[in-house]
This record gives C-alpha cells, sequence and structure tokens, in this order.
C-alpha cells in the first residue's frame, strides 16, 4: 500500500514516519511519501492531509489541481483521512471564518466544521481521549477545529466538550487532533485498515 501525505503544511514527516510504522505493525508492504503532484497522488492507494493553516493549504492543493485529484480518489472509495487543518478541507460546510477566507472545502464529507474552536497556539493541550474502535487514546490538540453537525452517514467515532472532535463517513476519516505527534500508530493502523475494507 503506497500512502500520499499532501506536503503542503503541517507535520508531514510526522505523519510519513507514523504511516510506515503502522504499515510495519500490520505487516502490509508499502510505503507512505509525500507530495503536492496530481500524477503521485493519482498513484497512491490511500491519502493524507495533514494539519497547518487551512486557507493556505487549500489555495496550494486547488493551485496543483491537488484538489481535484484527492475528490476523484476519495470517490473510487480510496480512503483518505485529514488531521486538524486536513479535516476542516474535507467537510461540506466550514463557519463564519471559512467563509472570511474565502478558503475553498474539498466537500466530501457531510460535516459542519468550526475552526479554532478549542483556542489559539497556545492553548493547545494533550488529552486521554476514547475513540470508538481505538481505545483511549493520548490526543494532541493544536488551534483545533471541531465537528459541529454531522450528516446520517457520519458515524461519531469521538467527543469532548461536547463537540466532535472525529469522525468517519465511509472512506473519509477526520480528525480534530495531531495523532502524528505522538508514538502510538493505533489510528493510523485503523486508516490502513480502511483501505483493505474494498
Amino acid at each position: 500500500m503506497n500512502i500520499a501525505v499532501i506536503a503542503a503544511q503541517g507535520a508531514v514527516k510526522e505523519h510519513i514516519d507514523a504511516a510506515n510504522r503502522a504499515l510495519r505493525r500490520l505487516d502490509i508492504s508499502g510505503s507512505a511519501f509525500a507530495t503536492i503532484k496530481k500524477e503521485e497522488v493519482a498513484r497512491s492507494d490511500a491519502i493524507i492531509l495533514p494539519g497547518g493553516e487551512s486557507t493556505t493549504i487549500s489555495k496550494l492543493i486547488h493551485r496543483s489541481s491537488v484538489a481535484e485529484e484527492i475528490k476523484r480518489a476519495a470517490g473510487e472509495g480510496k480512503p483518505v483521512i485529514g488531521t486538524c487543518a486536513g479535516a476542516i478541507l474535507l467537510a461540506k460546510h466550514g463557519d463564519e471564518q471559512t467563509e472570511k477566507t474565502q478558503t475553498r472545502l474539498l466537500g466530501l464529507m457531510d460535516i459542519t466544521i468550526k475552526r479554532n474552536a478549542f483556542g489559539r497556539q497556545k492553548e493547545s493541550f494533550q488529552i486521554p481521549l476514547h475513540i470508538r474502535h481505538i481505545g483511549t487514546f493520548d490526543a494532541v490538540f493544536i488551534r483545533s477545529p471541531a465537528i459541529t453537525g454531522t450528516g446520517e452517514r457520519v458515524e461519531v467515532l469521538a467527543t469532548l466538550d461536547e463537540h466532535v472532535v472525529a469522525a468517519r463517513q465511509d472512506n473519509l476519516l477526520a480528525l480534530s487532533f495531531h495523532p502524528e505527534l505522538t508514538d502510538d500508530t493505533r489510528i493510523h493502523e485503523y486508516f490502513i485498515r480502511m483501505g483493505l475494507e474494498k
């Protein structure tokens, strides 16, 4: 399995390391790699959309036509995970900040998302979070968004302070936090197994 990590912003190397460790633990051949080229994304079996600043990432992926390739891959059933800003971009509906900054969302998941729902960078925190299908996970929140609404096809995986912070819709996974910033690869393993369900 080859996993494309969209190298626009964020903890790209950390996602690559976590995904590669997860592949080894699952005894699945393949590797994760950084790319912003649509041709390389097209050849991948799964896609990771890291965090960063959602408006900037949106501009970069649309400018390089990677956005259309992510949409096509998602439509074909390839697993796509978005963490923090990546989760914002997966959403169909944003908030007033999204509209104000004219951030172009991918519109793939039937969720409504609020930017910076848990405060600014200095208010970052790490907390044990119970995640459905995974268990307790030490989740790192950095200027994190929250999912404030979900469609009927969306499975809620975790909540915090009455906000949804992890959700799945078929082959799509949105997380408010940063699983790549811990040594725990269970979320990446879960994501990889999503690609084997087809």
